[in-house]
């Protein structure tokens, strides 16, 4: 019998979970107008395949119709072939169904659009873990490198095959821990590439007989996985609009409103950038993660960051400036983390906000009130309380679709109740299994 070729026709959900459904390749062509069916309640699927409260019930018919910008058709190995394409979801009449992540994202972006003529130009940098072990701890060491080398060249090679341009990789700190960058993207492209990425990992993990996770932590008492969210702005003709030589920092006028929105809105976000129960056991001061509200001038424990130039001649400064965002990780949905990045800086340029200066010191010694003397927070500690400032904010959940707010709750609920009776060594394994 000959096998039928087939193409997965994907969604990266609100869980951050790639789902679909596959059809005949030789079908391609109708199915780019047509799709495949979809459920509404689909949304509500958690990351432990478990389905919350859902508004829709069994009602209601979608399709996801896939995005030939966004395929992937790769080999591993002497394997078959694995061939997927990211998608949008919409109604039958054609029209973008409201909790598409791909749609809720481009809204983000154009309202950028509208506000400064900016386009975003991003990139997601991941930091994953091989869960078998046995490699030597030995962080950012040549022995650790070699000892995976195959599996990296392999993952390096497969992001260049999808059309993604691969910066650099390494053997990360952590055990088992690796660290892998990609160049930049435009707009939509760049949440497209970070699921592409993630799944490539996964898969070069398994031609190599290894297992891949991008779960937040793994071990309390050792170090988490992040995800960092680079980002700066061009214009239509593709001028940096980033940097400004006399700006705060090097901020442009855009980029310092921009950060200001951000870190302002940043409690009301997380819910949304690190939405997993154990995300905020990595999101504790010295983890060189995120913490506080701040933004930081070349520190690793700063939420938004600006990054260092290695560029002397000034058109080059301005190409490579950016900032980054640190407070999200891989359990997010790298379509809607960004948009929630995108929605909060917009309304930071709307307000007309500037950016706090820069710190520059361990904020953990400041006791509450000195911390809101100077305009910092702590970051909500625990995913329910995150959840509960993003609702809090009619702002914040004013940006997205109408009942989004509420149908993420009950989202996110069903998540927690799976894990309520697990220590957090069992959170933690549960998660390192399903992300």
């Amino acid at each position: 019998m000959t096998p039928m070729p087939l193409i997965f026709a994907a969604t990266c959900d609100i869980a951050g979970k790639v789902r679909g459904k596959a059809f005949p390749a030789d079908q391609l062509e109708r199915r780019l107008t047509r799709g495949v069916g979809w459920v509404p309640t689909n949304v509500q699927i958690n990351c432990f395949d478990g389905i919350g409260d859902s508004p829709f019930g069994s009602l209601g018919d979608l399709l996801l119709v896939p995005d030939p910008q966004a395929e992937v058709h790769q080999a591993f190995g002497a394997g078959v072939p694995e061939h997927f394409m990211l998608g949008d979801i919409v109604t039958l009449d054609g029209d973008p169904w409201d909790f598409c992540t791909r749609h809720i994202l481009r809204t983000a972006l154009a309202r950028l659009h509208a506000l400064s003529d900016a386009r975003l130009l991003s990139a997601f940098e991941h930091e994953f873990q091989l869960k078998g072990g046995g490699l030597p701890y030995q962080g950012f060491g040549r022995a650790g490198f070699e000892a995976q080398r195959a599996l990296q060249e392999t993952l390096m090679g497969a992001l260049h095959a999808a059309g993604l341009t691969p910066d650099s990789i390494m053997k990360e700190y952590g055990p088992n821990q690796f660290e892998v960058v990609i160049a930049p993207e435009i707009g939509l492209r760049a949440a497209d590439a970070a699921v592409i990425l993630r799944e490539l990992t996964r898969s070069a993990a398994r031609a190599a007989g290894e297992e891949a996770t991008f779960a937040p932590i793994l071990d309390t008492a050792s170090v988490g996985n992040g995800v960092h969210i680079h980002l700066s702005f061009v214009d239509d003709a593709g001028k940096p609009l980033t940097y400004d030589p006399d700006g705060p920092c090097g901020m442009s006028k855009l980029t310092d409103g921009f950060a200001a929105g951000v870190l302002a809105y940043l409690p009301n976000i997380v819910a949304l950038t690190a939405p997993s129960v154990i995300s905020y056991e990595r999101l504790t001061p010295h983890r060189w993660s995120a913490a506080y509200n701040n933004l930081g001038f070349r520190d690793r424990e700063a939420s938004l960051r600006i990054c260092p130039v290695t560029a002397k001649e000034p058109t080059a400064i301005a190409r490579q400036f950016n900032i980054e965002y640190r407070a999200a990780d891989a359990a997010a949905c790298p379509h809607l983390a960004l948009a929630a990045v995108v929605h909060a800086g917009c309304q930071g340029i709307e307000d007309g906000l500037t950016a706090p200066a820069a710190s520059q010191e361990d904020l953990s010694l400041l006791s509450p009130a000195d911390l809101a003397a100077r305009g910092f927070s702590r970051l909500p500690s625990s995913l329910p309380a995150a959840l509960d400032a993003f609702e809090q904010s009619s702002i914040a959940t004013g940006w997205f679709p109408k009942d989004f707010a509420p149908v993420y709750r009950a989202h996110k609920a069903a998540e927690i109740a799976y894990t309520a009776d697990m220590d957090l060594e069992a959170t933690c394994a549960a998660y390192a299994e399903t992300y």
